[in-house]
C-alpha cells in the first residue's frame, strides 16, 4: 500500500513493521520513523487504527493468553502476504 506521497519512510516498510511498532519491539530510530511517518500519512495512520483495535479485540477476546510464538510468527507471516496481495 501506497498513500502516493513522497515520505522518508515508504508506505509499505511502516505497514510491514506495524505489527512490531505497537508491540513495542523496534528500537527508538525505527519508531521515530514510524510515528513521523503516521503524522504525515493518513491512510497509514487508518491502517495503524484499524490494527490497534484488531489487537485490543483479540486480548479482550482470548482473556490477556499469548499466542506461542511459532503461531504469532505464522500470523504476522500471512498479514504480510495477505498486505502484498492488496498492496
Amino acid at each position: 500500500m501506497s498513500c502516493g506521497n513522497p515520505h522518508e519512510t515508504d508506505c509499505g516498510e511502516v505497514l510491514d513493521h506495524i505489527y512490531q511498532y505497537l508491540d513495542g519491539e523496534l528500537g527508538d530510530v525505527d519508531v521515530d520513523k514510524i510515528r513521523q511517518h503516521l503524522t504525515e500519512c493518513g491512510p497509514c495512520l487508518t491502517e495503524y487504527d484499524l490494527d490497534l483495535m484488531l489487537k485490543a479485540l483479540v486480548r479482550r477476546s482470548c482473556g490477556g493468553d499469548c499466542a506461542p510464538g511459532d503461531l504469532r510468527a505464522k500470523i504476522l507471516l500471512r498479514i504480510s502476504e495477505v498486505r502484498l496481495q492488496l498492496g
